[in-house]
């Protein structure tokens, strides 16, 4: 069965693009079928992926408008592997024209539909708000990963994407739940990171990721030259995270099978 996550915050700079190329990448290191899509504007995953964004023929922007398929507009990572759905600036355009649509907010759920067979997981980077697009990922997805650092202002902004994603499940999608919290640029040196992370623990418990994400040089590198770390510099630090994050993931739904096994 089909995982489909979001990566989620509304806070820019905390790593949503970089764990969304990352994590599709360590995915199918672990022999994974992989959808990568791009829902921001800017198109940063589908660059970080080595797709030029200004070259696209068809992009996400097509597919949420009913102008073709999204298997139609489906390209391949060159140095991750994994499939992309693209994004480029005509992605703001789309945000206006759904407003104006029937079932604006299930739009992606709908278009991704015939693609439930071909992927194990389903991995989507959202904008830094929360806007229509974000509410189309996070009714087309079951899960949300929340990458953040571990700062106070992080905290604040976390309650409200937390507000945010009890709203979508009252109202469009009853099987959310938050899938897990990521921590991300740590510094275990620092005391504050400390502080913060230990107010995670408590507040979510299991729902935070074992895995940290440090910063990591390499990490940085890694999309100016439109290459996930791992096909990058295998064995940065940044690369070994994000593959320790995939087997962690991949740990929990197979306890989560092994569970609905005994439930049944």
């Amino acid at each position: 069965m089909i995982k489909k996550y979001a990566i989620a915050n509304q806070k820019g700079g905390v790593g949503k693009t970089t764990t969304c190329v990352n994590l599709a990448a360590s995915l199918v290191a672990t022999k994974k079928r992989v959808l990568l899509i791009d829902l921001d504007p800017q198109g940063n995953a589908t660059m970080g992926s080595g797709i030029d964004k200004s070259d696209l023929e068809l992009s996400i922007y097509e597919v949420l408008v009913g102008a073709c398929k999204a298997e139609d507009a489906l390209v391949t990572s060159p140095s991750g592997l994994y499939s992309v759905l693209p994004a480029n600036g005509d992605l703001t355009a789309a945000e206006v024209e759904m407003l104006s649509m029937d079932s604006k907010e299930r739009l992606l759920k709908n278009a991704l539909a015939p693609l439930e067979g071909q992927f194990d997981y389903l991995v989507i980077d959202c904008p830094p708000s929360l806007n229509m697009l974000t509410v189309n990922a996070l009714t087309a997805c079951d899960g949300v990963i929340i990458p953040m650092q571990c700062e106070y202002y992080a905290l604040e902004g976390l309650s409200a994407l937390v507000n945010t994603i009890n709203q979508i499940q009252d109202s469009l999608n009853p099987s959310l739940s938050i899938e897990g919290i990521l921590r991300t640029m740590y510094d275990p040196r620092n005391s504050l990171t400390n502080d913060v992370s230990a107010q995670l623990a408590e507040y979510f418990g299991d729902a935070l990721y074992r895995t940290c994400v440090p910063r990591n040089v390499r990490l940085a590198e890694a999309p100016s030259f439109g290459q996930p770390a791992l096909a990058y510099d295998r064995q940065s630090k940044g690369a070994i995270a994000y593959l320790a994050l995939a087997g962690e993931i991949l740990r929990r739904n197979e306890n989560l099978r092994v569970d609905d096994v005994v439930q049944v």
